[in-house]
């Protein structure tokens, strides 16, 4: 699964490249209170994806978070990889150790074969959808919810 920081971190990106002009500071108070996520807890969210080259970070009394890469291009695996890393892909679900695909006969888990082409699935889902064709889900849904 992914962690709730990696959730929070992708509604956060949701939420900014949501607005109209993706180049405009949306401030960490307004993420904060429109998302419901502790405003310390998603400043450290925010701060992993801004160090990551995901989102630039601005000080100040207007200062805020925007998208540095374009929501077009950014995918979810993009932020999964800067908050999650790729455990969730790699490690056996039943002892959290490193699954090893490549040497199946060196540290193989009990759920190898059954997991192996769900997790490539999972994966390649991941880096096929863009932050801009979900935004456009939301938009197009008002059931939708970030």
């Amino acid at each position: 699964m992914l962690s709730a920081t990696c959730k929070y971190g992708i509604r956060a990106v949701l939420y900014i490249g949501s607005k109209p002009d993706t180049k405009v500071n949306v401030g960490l108070k307004e993420i904060s209170e429109n998302l419901k996520i502790p405003q310390p807890y998603l400043a450290k969210i925010l701060q992993v994806l801004a160090r990551k080259k995901i989102l630039r970070s601005t000080k100040g009394p207007h200062g805020g978070f925007y998208l540095l890469v374009p929501a077009e291009k950014l995918t979810l695996m993009d932020i999964i990889d800067a908050i999650d890393g790729r455990d969730f892909f790699d490690s056996c679900y039943v002892t959290g150790e490193r699954c090893n695909f490549d040497k199946p006969d060196d540290g193989r888990c009990i759920l190898h074969n059954d997991l192996r082409e769900e997790k490539m699935r999972l994966e390649k889902f991941f880096s096929s959808k863009t932050v801009d064709q979900i935004i456009a889900r939301v938009r197009n849904d008002p059931s939708v919810k970030i």
